[in-house]
């Protein structure tokens, strides 16, 4: 077993570590806004550990005080190569209020919970720092806040459209999405001598740059005053981005602000089974840092003992964010890989049988594509579920049942839970299953899959609402509560289906919220996981929020803006309390 007092098992986080490694350099010193956790399902770990894996000499500073004399940006002085930034695994306005500007109390991916361990704008912040320390050093930023910043974004706690965070953080290279072959890519050129920037041309990365010429391969979106200007134009920037990241082989991007140029650079293909199974192979400790002993980390705490076992997500929901991070293509592991990464699970010392979550964005996505990937080609659909699963999609749930029966084979676990929301709509409709397949995945799944409540995410219950936000018909989730409770009673089972709900959307009025609340009532639901939108950048609903305009259709829609509108509406999921409803 590990010894996991050994600093050596992690990547170094002070002086000390470092002289412990006997390193006299250090090619890249990665600065995160979470707590250092070695475990896959955190970004800064993954991509250091990628790094290393290539040979570099990888540091990490998780959390530096940016309040003092800035010692936690000098200790380890200059690197080699470069330094890298990221907020953490969320958007630091995220993680820091609530859906109504209120400061949050704790910070899950901080030891014990703690708020004020990271500042508001966290990459903003941590790169200007970095910039004025060393001028002469590059910076490379990445991450969720980064992805979603990457162009001209509206900024819900400033309520204002702001710049790419190119811009406002002055790094010198944005990373955006899954960045492991960027990571790597970047590492290899300047490692080779390749001036910082020189390096125009890398797929998945935005630049900075000036007189670009333009050909067919370019799409110039208004830049940044025409869009301050004009909300028509940021709608229709929007629009324009988000059809163009649905294709297989999207044009590079152009938005200028200030007379510089933000060059995006289409993704890279989707990585191959081979290539993202190596990834998750990489030596994890699975664990946090030594220096966080006998402290609670609730967002550790939440995955060590689950499995991403796929990314992306082709669902295309108007307030999610993962396809503008993740991609719209599903990126499958082996089953080999999971399997292997399970028996590591299984040999922690505080795991006690039962696998936490066996996910990914969408649960049910596994190994899931177009049949015929000519047709993907063309498509500029932001879902392939909505208004229609596309007749090209192969939703077939085969493979993903087969990898949920071969783990109930396994000696030490117990129980393999699904903590990840499914997209219920791939396997069914109104009228019920698809398929067989589609059928025998869902009783698989309520038979052993659920930890006594099955959390989906219905979103609301009026259509005009769920149709703006790309998600099916209420009346598909009566019809899974009536199928979910069918084998409950078959397989004499004492299981409860959670829904989640989200008030202040786009188009959603009060009267859709006292709709909500009655409806919801009438059919004995316990609203537990609900919450108010909260706009998050380069989102269509956040689109909305900001202009008033669907950017598709043109259309006015009403928003509920003010505090007053928005506790009005949020305030109708709590009404099954009562016995009667507000009027």
């Amino acid at each position: 077993m590990l010894d996991f007092g050994d600093t050596k098992l992690w990547l170094p986080t002070s002086k000390k570590e470092v002289d412990n490694l006997g390193w006299d350099y250090i090619d890249i010193i990665f600065f995160s806004g979470d707590a250092y956790i070695d475990h896959p399902a955190f970004g800064a770990a993954l991509i250091a550990r990628v790094w290393e894996n290539l040979g570099f000499r990888v540091a990490i500073i998780p959390q530096p005080n940016w309040r003092d004399d800035l010692r936690d940006f000098k200790k380890l002085g200059n690197p080699r190569l470069f330094f890298a930034v990221s907020s953490g695994n969320m958007d630091s306005m995220v993680n820091h209020y609530t859906a109504n500007k209120r400061l949050r109390s704790n910070d899950a991916y901080t030891p014990n919970d703690e708020h004020g361990f990271r500042p508001d704008y966290a990459v903003n912040v941590y790169t200007n720092i970095l910039k004025k320390l060393y001028p002469q050093t590059p910076v490379i930023i990445g991450g969720i806040e980064v992805s979603l910043r990457r162009l001209t974004h509206y900024d819900y706690w400033n309520d204002k459209l702001l710049p790419s965070i190119l811009i406002s953080s002055n790094a010198d290279l944005l990373c955006y999405g899954m960045g492991e072959k960027s990571s790597e890519e970047i590492a290899m050129r300047i490692a080779k001598g390749e001036k910082i920037h020189a390096l125009t041309d890398i797929p998945q990365t935005a630049c900075k740059t000036k007189n670009i010429e333009f050909d067919d391969n370019i799409l110039r979106l208004n830049s940044y005053e025409e869009c301050v200007k004009s909300k028509k134009k940021f709608a229709e920037n929007f629009r324009l981005f988000e059809e163009e990241s649905n294709v297989f082989s999207p044009r590079i991007i152009v938005e200028s602000v200030g007379g510089v140029d933000i060059v995006v650079n289409p993704p890279y293909a989707n990585m191959t089974e081979t290539e993202i199974d190596a990834v998750y192979d990489l030596p994890f400790t699975r664990m946090p840092h030594p220096r966080y002993k006998n402290k609670h980390i609730s967002a550790y705490e939440m995955i060590k003992h689950s499995v991403n076992i796929h990314r992306g997500c082709f669902g295309g929901c108007s307030f999610c964010t993962i396809s503008a991070h993740q991609g719209k293509f599903i990126t499958s592991r082996s089953e080999k890989s999971i399997l292997n990464e399970i028996d590591k699970i299984t040999k922690m010392a505080d795991f006690k049988g039962y696998i936490s979550d066996i996910g990914g964005p969408s649960a049910n996505m596994y190994a899931m594509c177009g049949k015929n990937t000519n047709i993907c080609a063309k498509c500029r659909r932001a879902s392939c579920l909505f208004p229609n699963i596309c007749k090209n999609l192969n939703n077939n749930h085969s493979k993903l049942t087969a990898v949920y029966k071969k783990i109930n084979t396994l000696p030490n676990v117990k129980k393999a839970t699904i903590g990840s929301g499914i997209r219920y709509d791939l396997f069914m409709n109104e009228t019920g299953f698809f398929d067989k397949n589609g059928e025998e995945y869902f009783k698989q799944l309520v038979k052993y899959h659920v930890s006594g409540r099955l959390k989906v995410a219905p979103e609301h219950t009026s259509d005009k609402v769920l149709k703006s936000i790309r998600k099916p018909s209420f009346n598909l989730f009566k019809t899974l509560k009536n199928k979910f409770d069918k084998i409950n009673r078959d397989e004499n089972l004492n299981q409860q289906i959670i829904p989640y709900f989200i008030s202040c959307l786009p188009y959603c009025t009060f009267d859709d919220m006292k709709k909500l609340a009655n409806e919801t009532k009438n059919l004995n639901l316990k609203l537990e996981q609900v919450q108010a939108f909260t706009p998050t950048p380069m989102t269509l609903a956040s689109a909305i929020y900001y202009t008033g305009i669907n950017p598709y259709t043109g259309e006015k829609v009403f928003v509920a803006h003010t505090t007053e509108e928005r506790k009005k509406q949020t305030e109708q999921f709590f009404l099954y309390k009562h016995n009667n409803s507000k009027k």
